[in-house]
């Protein structure tokens, strides 16, 4: 019976018995999902709405999109498109996390239930219960889009996806021992310091340039990340 329990991810009931959000956060945060919903306005004074999704135990960010109608059709898409990614990372997902907003449709409920995925609705007025969303949310506005006048949802788009690839491949996260969300760096204290700038210079990226030629990983973005001081 242990081994059943263990293999399904499910922990012993001495610990499952405090019921309390903290503990579910920390028993299945490996297994969760989070999902919200942030605005950018435009010079042109445009509202553009910007649906991501993280995961609680490596950080990772999944940038769905950005859009000025985020209707059900959208919205549903976003998710669909999620759950392939997910696939094709080989991600075992249980628990997905969401405010009670009403863009999050039944369709797009639906999308997640299919994969046997459960949806875990925040009480009202609590944003501390979708804490790793919204502090994701206060990263790139203070990090990034508050130093940026964004034209549109195609601008919009390309500054947070090369924001999210700094963040996944570069960024050290507290939570996660200073590692980053998608490696595990070895951190090399050999070699010349250098700079790269990310989005014009709005980020400042130091790392260690090794002497000996790095192969890339073949994620596309970062190739010497395995190397930062």
């Amino acid at each position: 019976m242990r081994n059943i329990l263990k293999r399904q991810w499910v922990t012993p009931a001495s610990e499952r018995s405090s019921g309390s959000w903290r503990s579910f956060l920390g028993h299945y945060k490996d297994q969760i999902l989070a999902c919200d919903f942030f605005t950018v306005e435009t010079i042109w004074l445009k509202t553009i709405y910007v649906l991501f999704f993280i995961e609680l135990g490596t950080r990772r960010l999944h940038l769905a999109g950005c859009t000025t109608h985020p209707d059900t059709t959208w919205v549903t898409q976003q998710a669909r498109q999620l759950v392939w990614n997910l696939k094709d990372d080989g991600q075992d997902i249980t628990f997905l996390i969401r405010d009670n907003d009403k863009k999050f449709t039944s369709s797009f409920d639906i999308v997640f239930s299919s994969e046997e995925i459960e949806i875990v609705h925040t009480p009202y007025q609590a944003p501390r219960a979708n804490a790793f969303a919204e502090r994701w949310v206060r990263s790139v506005r203070e990090e990034c889009l508050d130093q940026i006048l964004i034209l549109n949802a195609n601008h919009l788009h390309r500054v947070l996806k090369k924001y999210g690839e700094y963040y996944n491949y570069a960024r050290p996260h507290q939570g996660i021992g200073q590692h980053f969300p998608v490696s595990r760096p070895v951190r090399s204290t050999k070699g010349q310091v250098r700079r790269l700038d990310v989005l014009g210079g709005v980020i400042h990226d130091y790392y260690r340039q090794p002497s000996a030629p790095v192969s890339g990983n073949g994620k596309g973005f970062y190739t010497y990340y395995l190397y930062f001081v």
